[in-house]
């Protein structure tokens, strides 16, 4: 009879590392869920010896291919494009595609991991995935980027499906490469079907997909508050970002009582003492929604706000930090200042904006930590109520949507309260997120016997 093999945590990420050599995103992804995971399934011979967690790190298969196109100079240009599959146990493969210059393999295998999870959080039917390529459509014009955006889905097409995997837009795709993307697919299979979410309202997109995540952040964080008999009005809020994420969580929050104090991009963050207003939050939408718009134009706009360039706004006391531009921008020593200038909650709204080191710090000083995983799960939630409006072919009213939207973030929370408290009392929810997330894609793998 076969006997499990039990190895421990520092074994199993051995293991990761000598498989996946130089992927360090996606050994990052491993280890902040594996540290978890291992106390959870200690004594659960049954996950040992069907090996599940392992599983979950093996994606069930990463397509790679060649993109060619030609740019308007007529020079022919070649990138390289992805599709991450992780795991459908639970539903078809579902997660964004990110056209930008980072791409690689380890960051699509940490994003379709993290997602695998994610997606299992919400509730809904979708299982993890997430594509891209290292083609960059800043500063592109509309016809290069649609003629990157054919050539991709020519290749990327005979992989999805409805029923198969679903991508959606993510950093570097909006509605404009989403649409360019769904017309060649139309265009080759000569089927009008829900295979990209994202889309536009007259052409089977969904109301509220836009302000889905930031405005699923500032809910997570309303409901963490909530449990520990606090409130979001009257907090000082530091948001990072100032992208779809970043400002829908900031006119959430300003909208909530808040008090958002910085906003950032590439260039630097954006410190306005007086808070950011509704009204120069969507000036900070209009304005970066240009291609040519600079956050640090924003001073010049509105008199006693400071720009700092090249800095994160991290060093600014706050209340609440809302980490919402992009992976491993938030740093332990990061970390460390904010705790000491009295944070008493941070909720990610980026994808592993925070390293794990800096996870560590606000764990250990009991600060209340949404992760990714948990708190930004809206925009995906909102996508996957998109595929049910498509199949259906009926589209929900916005107030429903908000409704729905609004229960399925206080679904999180409560799912995550499950496994989340500590013997010393303190709600953990990266530890409550990772195994909850866990268990329901385990069991379902554990139904299908060994794949």
């Amino acid at each position: 009879m076969a006997v499990s093999d039990h190895v421990n945590l520092e074994q199993f990420m051995d293991g990761v590392l000598r498989r996946n050599p130089g992927e360090t995103e996606f050994h990052q992804a491993v280890y902040e869920v594996a540290v978890d995971i291992f106390d959870f399934i200690e004594d659960k011979e049954v996950y040992h010896a069907a090996q599940i967690l392992r599983r979950i790190a093996e994606p069930d298969r990463v397509v790679s291919f060649r993109v060619c196109w030609e740019d308007d100079c007529g020079n022919v240009r070649v990138q390289r494009g992805y599709r991450v599959q992780n795991n459908n146990a639970i539903g078809p493969y579902k997660g964004g595609l990110r056209f930008h210059r980072s791409v690689n393999q380890s960051i699509l295998k940490f994003l379709a991991f993290e997602q695998t999870f994610k997606n299992s959080l919400t509730g809904l039917a979708m299982g993890g995935g997430k594509g891209g390529s290292d083609f960059n459509p800043k500063g592109k014009s509309d016809n290069e980027v649609m003629r990157f955006c054919q050539s991709f889905m020519t290749e990327l097409y005979r992989h999805v499906g409805e029923h198969t995997d679903v991508p959606a837009g993510d950093i570097g795709v909006g509605a404009r490469e989403i649409g360019y993307m769904f017309g060649q697919y139309k265009r080759i299979t000569n089927r009008y079907v829900g295979v990209l979410t994202g889309k536009g309202l007259e052409w089977g997109g969904s109301l509220v997909r836009k302000e889905s995540t930031g405005y699923g952040v500032v809910y997570f964080l309303e409901d963490m508050l909530k449990h520990s008999n606090d409130v979001v009005e009257g907090k000082v809020v530091a948001v990072s970002g100032s992208g779809n994420v970043a400002t829908h969580a900031a006119e959430k929050a300003v909208q909530l009582g808040a008090k958002v104090v910085t906003m950032s991009d590439s260039g630097g963050f954006v410190h306005d003492p007086d808070g950011f207003t509704l009204e120069k939050v969507h000036w900070v939408m209009a304005h970066k929604g240009h291609r040519s718009g600079q956050l640090a134009d924003y001073v010049a706009e509105f008199p006693g706000a400071t720009f700092h360039e090249g800095e994160r706004p991290w060093k600014v006391p706050c209340d609440v930090a809302l980490p919402c531009a992009t992976q491993n921008e938030l740093s332990k020593a990061d970390a460390e200042l904010l705790v000491k200038n009295g944070v008493k909650a941070v909720v990610e709204g980026a994808n592993m904006p925070t390293t794990n080191d800096g996870v560590k710090v606000f764990r250990d000083a009991r600060v209340l930590f949404g992760p990714a995983k948990a708190a930004n799960a809206g925009g995906v939630a909102v996508s996957g109520l998109e595929m049910s409006q498509n199949s259906t072919r009926l589209m929900l009213r916005e107030e429903e949507l908000q409704g729905l939207l609004r229960d399925i973030m206080l679904n999180i929370h409560s799912n995550c309260l499950e496994y989340a408290k500590r013997p010393d009392g303190y709600v953990d929810y990266a530890k409550g997120a990772n195994i909850a997330g866990f268990k329901k894609v385990a069991d379902a793998m554990l139904a299908f016997g060994i794949q």
